[in-house]
């Protein structure tokens, strides 16, 4: 059973994978407002830790050792805090735009949620062997050069429909498809692949990845609703993800994956026997995994999880 009084989508023992619930589930902003946040989230889904796992739960000495493992963990958390960091700032707007209180209510729990993200990424650093003066800094040589060719040009693009256009359902559209809609399933994968080598990075990753069925679930019952009411909007909504999809295109978030993946792959033909039989998903044993393959199928979840998301709002053409 769930935990009492928690709803099952958000209870940490039994909440839905994040590609099944962002899928199946549909969820309201008024059914997930302040008063659903603070009995779910703190005892439901985080269960009192604050870091995202239990402070017994630690990764393992080849993860927290220098070699290829923490190399590839540290560039990913790196990167991931300060991405999470910039969705919060771009979130403070949605807060600002909302048109009902409803929708302030879900996105300042959500912007809860997305600066906590931040923080536990930042935090596991120092688990991995960064000295705690440094841990900024450390940050800014792991990700720097990922921030500058992926980020800030996804930023400059949401900040321009929010801040400069005052455009909310703009907002919700490219938080929900093209930032998270995309994220979210790299952050699916991460949470299996680190499993073994760091149970606490997965906890991190299973704790967050509950957070995000709500967001992604709650985003597309929004637009949906609006578009529904306001048909005459949706031409203007499928330019805007035409727009973010070209964008998208030029980013070199594949190359970015894929030397994370190497890293990665290394660790795995150093340390593979701490893997056993483990599978990253049903009947493919992570140990027998490529790089090349593991990227692929993260990018082939988020292709599914985009298509039944648009479908759902209606907006099939942007497929």
């Amino acid at each position: 059973m769930a935990s009492t009084n928690i709803p099952v989508e958000a209870d940490w023992e039994h909440a839905p994978s994040l590609l099944e619930g962002a899928v199946n589930l549909e969820l309201s902003p008024a059914a997930c407002g302040v008063e659903y946040w603070l009995g779910a989230v703190p005892s439901g889904t985080l269960q009192g830790n604050v870091l995202g796992h239990a402070d017994d739960v630690r990764p393992l000495e080849v993860v927290s050792s220098p070699g290829p493992l923490n190399s590839a963990l540290v560039q990913e958390l790196a990167y991931r805090s300060i991405a999470e960091a910039k969705v919060t700032g771009a979130i403070g707007h949605m807060v600002a735009l909302a048109p009902d209180n409803a929708c302030m209510e879900f996105y300042a729990t959500q912007l809860i949620d997305e600066a906590r993200h931040a923080m536990v990424f930042r935090n596991h650093l120092l688990q991995l062997g960064v000295p705690e003066e440094e841990l900024f800094s450390a940050v800014e040589r792991a990700a720097a050069q990922d921030r500058d060719r992926i980020l800030e040009p996804l930023e400059e693009f949401g900040l321009r429909i929010l801040r400069d256009q005052r455009d909310f359902l703009g907002g919700v559209l490219v938080l929900t498809v093209l930032l998270e809609g995309v994220l979210a399933p790299a952050a699916e994968l991460s949470e299996r692949k680190w499993r073994v080598f760091d149970p606490a990075a997965a906890d991190i990753e299973h704790g967050a990845g509950i957070d995000e069925i709500r967001h992604l679930t709650v985003g597309s019952f929004i637009v949906r609703e609006h578009l529904l009411k306001n048909p005459q909007d949706k031409q203007r909504s499928l330019q805007l993800l035409e727009e973010g999809y070209a964008l998208w295109d030029k980013l070199p978030t594949t190359q970015q994956l894929l030397r994370r993946e190497e890293l990665f792959q290394r660790g795995i033909e150093e340390h593979g026997h701490l893997l056993g039989d483990y599978q990253v998903w049903p009947g493919r044993r992570l140990v027998d995994t490529t790089a090349q393959e593991r990227v692929e199928t993260g990018q082939q979840w988020a292709r599914h999880m985009q298509q039944t998301r648009l479908s759902y709002m209606g907006l099939d053409e942007a497929l």
